[in-house]
């Protein structure tokens, strides 16, 4: 995962019901841990073709809407043998309050689903604003395997205290997060 110098505490999971429209996390993200890990496992899409992405918010705020800047790109390799790297435009984000996409056209057939990382930098600062950092393999709605790499930072000086996953359209109908705190 990218090189962790520290021990991963399990803090809390997600598990899937089947019909969740969120996954959300709303206690356990202070300033115990400089750093925080979600893993997403298997996350299947009701809906085909569609993006996996986070948002956050603060203090007790609901909205995820917090502003966002962004780079994004992707490599793949499809089943009909081609492959390429590519910078991805709309995975980025410059000064928006979107979800911020962390996996692109994945599909919802039984063998399609998402899985990564997302890294959290200091989200209790009250001085800096909050980097992170997040890497996917999902399978391209019968096309191949994707794996994108997206990364910026989240426009606030205020402490991040809630981390929202869900897919662009339609329900969460597998899987499982883990959050972790970095010592």
């Amino acid at each position: 995962y990218g090189g962790f110098a520290g021990s991963l505490m399990p803090l809390s999971t997600f598990t899937s019901d089947g019909s969740d429209a969120t996954a959300t996390f709303t206690s356990g993200i202070d300033s115990t841990y400089n750093e925080y890990l979600f893993i997403y496992n298997n996350i299947h899409p009701e809906n085909n073709d569609i993006t996996f992405g986070f948002q956050v918010d603060t203090g007790t705020n609901t909205n995820y809407n917090q502003t966002i800047t962004s780079s994004s790109f992707f490599s793949y390799h499809r089943e009909d043998d081609v492959s390429g790297i590519s910078y991805a435009t709309g995975g980025d984000q410059a000064q928006g309050t979107a979800l911020q996409n962390i996996s692109d056209s994945i599909g919802n057939a039984n063998d399609e689903a998402v899985s990564g990382w997302l890294r959290l930098f200091e989200p209790s600062s009250g001085t800096f604003v909050k980097h992170f950092m997040a890497c996917s393999i999902a399978n391209m709605h019968s096309e191949g395997a994707y794996q994108t790499f997206r990364a910026g930072y989240i426009n606030t000086t205020t402490a991040i205290t809630r981390v929202q996953f869900k897919f662009s359209g339609g329900e969460i109908q597998g899987g499982t997060i883990q959050m972790f705190g970095i010592i």
